[in-house]
């Protein structure tokens, strides 16, 4: 049985979570290891940089086409990213 003060381990991490403001470093990890996946090797590839900053994800390509392709479908990578994330947490994709 459970004591009135026992709490889950998720809301404790959560918790530590918000009161360190840990959220966009998570986010930023989190990030990463989805880019691959989502955008392929070859985007993948030419990418430089990934920075998520004040809920906003500057990406940083090599290519000036890839860039002018990336900017057009900025919506879609931010939809499939949001959905990865499990909540609506990031706001804009710059391409850069």
């Amino acid at each position: 049985m459970k004591n009135a003060d026992e709490q889950s381990i998720k809301t404790i991490l959560q918790e530590l979570v918000e009161t360190y403001r840990l959220k966009s470093r998570l986010y930023q990890n989190k990030v990463e290891s989805l880019w691959e996946r989502l955008m392929g090797k070859t985007v993948a590839g030419y990418t430089k940089e990934l920075k998520v900053r004040n809920q906003k994800l500057y990406v940083t390509v090599d290519s000036a086409p890839l860039r002018q392709e990336l900017s057009y479908t900025r919506g879609k990578i931010l939809e499939h990213l949001n959905q990865e994330l499990g909540e609506a947490y990031l706001k804009d994709v710059i391409i850069r």
